[in-house]
């Protein structure tokens, strides 16, 4: 489906290619965008391939409506397992709240969740890149320095002999994740502040749904002896539980922990049923830019902000990032020529909006929304009300609605180019 998607206008091609760092999902996404714009681009990565690691699996509606914009969502729900409903249920069985994705039916082409390993998004995503011809692929480019020489950006990267090169590019898109050498290398600010806990993934290829009668896809266990969620995947589910950070990682980890923890989160037959395929533990912190811009240096993702993977939103807002970035810079581009804008025009204010707009979105969205899911679950005086308060929602369709809405980041994504679904939404504060 390469080029048949509706997009901007094609620019006049630049005398050199935005540099875009970072081959995970945004820096791919951000270099399609540009693309598909009639951008030439460059895309340095510092490993030899595509990562497979287990990632972020999570992609709501609105990320679906800008994936199917650019011809991979369709693909990548074949690869994964759709989620109709979201569920809050105690560790007996019982259901305290569903909700239905198809509320959202009038608001986006895709009312549903999707459950799939990001590893399963990048190669669809490269393949239309190079489709496009304008594209400069470089695996194992490690970027070691950059000057900005006012007019553009002065790269040097090293290859995996040490062997250098130097480019010159009008922009770049640091993409290079939580630990990104560009934000270093611009001398910004870097530190996480860690939340008080920590995660546990236990994964298994056992279908909990067969053995919990009722078990939703997504469904998060809410009781006053232990709290966690389950996801399912194509072909495997994810326990997560939140471990106090004091909690020594080694103990936590110790295959007979794991095993009673499992016991404890699905009593009797259920619980010593389930094979445990991998267990790790992971960080949960967050950080976010003071400005997603260091002169024509532009970062968007993990380089740019990190939240609580409570609601998987992250990711989400950082492929929503490369989404508005791209399109910013492309306008840029076509409009300003081939070496972008001066400061101060124009030009460069409404990239710089754009760019401030989704730094506002994780401020005032995207990190109060996830922090809020986790909030009260380890107070048993608390938990009552929570489930109270979730269960008047789900018996509201208008609230039930409106959750859904900022739980998919629906009311603060940027919108489709092509097939507008959800224009229909009012702005409003992001709560």
């Amino acid at each position: 489906m390469s080029g048949d998607t509706a997009g901007p206008a094609r620019a006049a091609a630049p005398h050199a290619p935005v540099a875009v760092v970072g081959a995970g999902p945004v820096g791919l996404t951000a270099a399609l965008v540009l693309a598909r714009s009639g951008v030439p681009v460059t895309l340095l990565e510092s490993r030899r391939e595509l990562a497979t690691e287990s990632r972020a699996s999570t992609f709501h509606p609105a990320t679906l409506d800008l994936l199917d914009e650019l011809g991979v969502a369709a693909a990548l729900r074949r690869q994964g397992r759709t989620v109709d409903r979201v569920q809050w249920r105690d560790l007996d069985g019982r259901v305290h709240a569903e909700l239905d994705y198809s509320l959202l039916a009038g608001h986006t082409a895709h009312p549903y969740r999707l459950h799939v390993e990001q590893a399963r998004l990048t190669p669809l995503l490269l393949a239309e890149l190079a489709a496009t011809g304008l594209a400069d692929v470089r695996f194992g480019a490690t970027v070691v320095g950059a000057e900005d020489t006012g007019d553009g950006v002065r790269l040097r990267t090293e290859d995996a002999a040490g062997r250098g090169t130097v480019t010159r590019h009008p922009y770049v898109v640091a993409a290079d994740g939580a630990r990104s050498r560009l934000r270093a290398l611009a001398g910004l600010p870097g530190t996480a502040e860690e939340y008080p806990d920590y995660a546990l993934r236990v994964v298994t290829g056992t279908p909990l749904d067969e053995l919990l009668p009722g078990l939703a896809p997504l469904a998060y266990v809410r009781d006053p002896r232990a709290s966690f969620s389950a996801l399912g995947m194509p072909d495997h589910w994810r326990l997560i539980f939140r471990i106090p950070r004091g909690v020594a990682r080694e103990e936590v980890l110790a295959p007979g922990a794991v095993r009673a923890r499992i016991e404890r989160a699905l009593p009797g037959a259920a619980g010593r049923a389930v094979r445990v395929d991998d267990a790790h533990t992971y960080r949960l912190a967050r950080f976010l830019l003071p400005r997603y811009r260091a002169g024509r240096v532009l970062f968007a993702g993990d380089a740019a902000h990190l939240t609580s993977t409570a609601g998987g939103m992250n990711m989400n807002c950082g492929l929503h990032d490369a989404v508005e970035t791209g399109r910013a810079l492309a306008a840029v581009l076509r409009e300003g020529g081939s070496g972008g804008t001066r400061p101060g025009s124009t030009l460069d204010a409404a990239l710089d909006a754009a760019l401030e707009r989704r730094r506002s979105v994780v401020e005032t969205a995207v990190i109060p929304r996830s922090e809020a899911r986790t909030a009260g679950l380890d107070s048993a005086a608390e938990l009552p009300a929570r489930l109270d308060a979730l269960r008047r929602t789900a018996a509201d369709p208008a609230a039930a609605t409106d959750y859904l809405l900022k739980a998919s980041l629906l009311d603060v994504a940027p919108r489709p180019l092509k097939g507008d679904a959800h224009a229909d939404l009012v702005p409003q504060a992001h709560r």
